[in-house]
């Protein structure tokens, strides 16, 4: 290896290859196509770059639908996803869960699941937080024709504890669109204990038990492992959470199931995995980032939520953490000026576009890319921390 830099005179890097990815590189060896390059921070850096490793391209998947009894019809009048002719639940938009996975749509990496890529390619996608075991968010669309159950999720202790093991379930709703009246439950009522709820739980009442918040677009909910809640009727969310589907049913509005018989609840597991000293004072409010355009809806342990208002170009993603955008309103164009894609050709004047309700990851070998929006555009942002 040292022979072969030696051979090799070291020019600029222009391709802002994050440190990691280059000892990485290195580490793989034999590369097909070779280069020495200066590290951008500073000084002669010479590293062996093999450009066939690399991701440099923004990932779009092909949606997961879920067509629980609940769902409804506005993931296609609003999201413009394809249902067919019936309704849908959920459309799973980021997923690395067992059997559960997201495939590439398109480009030079179709077929590929996000499973694969964690795997084989983590530190070209997840940068500084590789390697994982799986990708630690999933990210979805909710429409809620019906109620939700009232349930609650285990924290990562509890979730570890499990046959097989899982993720507990931090999460955060993004209320897209909401009928008039429509609510969200979040939290116990204050003074309510495990001995009142378990009362009210035994009466079919246990929602009486929960905070109440008019549903209102625009606003974000953050809902803790260990925190009950359940999206109202008639509310359209977009969701970020941790990769686990555990769910504790206290109540089901006396809904039955397809087969005709009441879905199962799981009265005792919710109530051991409640946390009765959590409270929620309603939705987060936004803080404003240094970017103007920029706000915080949710920062805590397991992701960040942003949301970014666009109507110039701006700069989005990172060199050393991996960005899932998802466009609300509007429509963009990702464009990637700089950089290697697959085999190393350019991906100088590279251009997706994606209208509202379409979603794209940014892999971290991939750094900043310019967003363009045409007109007024709104994003969401979420990512590790």
């Amino acid at each position: 290896m040292a022979e072969l830099q030696a051979k090799i005179a070291p020019r600029p890097c222009k391709h802002a290859i994050p440190r990691h990815l280059l000892q990485y590189s290195a580490h793989r060896g034999a590369a097909t196509k070779q280069s020495a390059v200066t590290c951008q921070w500073g000084g002669k850096c010479p590293a062996i770059f093999n450009f066939q490793t690399f991701l440099m391209q923004p990932l779009c998947f092909t949606p997961l639908l879920r067509r629980y009894l609940w769902g409804g019809r506005r993931l296609a009048t609003v999201l413009g996803k394809d249902l067919g002719p019936e309704t849908a639940a959920e459309s799973w938009e980021l997923c690395d869960r067992h059997e559960d996975q997201s495939v590439v749509a398109s480009g030079s990496l179709t077929g590929t699941t996000l499973g694969q890529l964690v795997r084989q390619r983590g530190p070209e996608l997840l940068g500084r937080h590789a390697p994982q075991p799986r990708f630690p968010l999933l990210f979805k669309f909710i429409d809620a024709r019906q109620a939700l159950s009232v349930q609650v999720h285990p924290d990562d202790v509890r979730a570890a504890l499990l046959q097989p093991p899982d993720l507990g379930k931090t999460e955060a709703w993004y209320v897209l669109a909401a009928e008039p009246g429509s609510v969200i439950y979040a939290g116990l009522k204050r003074g309510v204990d495990r001995a009142m709820l378990t009362r009210e739980v035994a009466r079919g009442t246990s929602d009486l038990c929960l905070n109440k918040f008019l549903a209102q677009p625009g606003d974000c909910y953050f809902v803790p492992a260990g925190l009950p809640h359940a999206i109202g009727a008639g509310v359209l969310v977009a969701e970020i959470q941790q990769s686990s589907d555990t769910t504790y049913r206290l109540f089901d509005f006396n809904r039955l199931g397809p087969d005709g018989q009441p879905r199962a609840l799981h009265i005792e597991q919710a109530l051991e995995a409640i946390d009765y000293n959590l409270t929620i004072a309603g939705p987060s409010p936004a803080k404003p980032l240094e970017q103007p355009q920029g706000e915080r809806l949710v920062e805590c342990e397991k992701f960040i939520f942003d949301r970014w208002t666009l109507t110039a170009d701006t700069m989005l993603g990172e060199a050393d953490r991996c960005h899932f955008l998802a466009v609300i309103e509007g429509s963009v164009a990702v464009a990637c000026e700089s950089g290697v894609l697959q085999g190393g050709l350019s991906d100088a004047g590279l251009n997706i576009v994606l209208g509202s309700g379409e979603t794209v990851l940014l892999p971290a070998a991939l750094g900043k890319v310019r967003v363009q929006p045409r007109g007024r555009a709104v994003l969401l942002d979420a990512y590790m921390p």
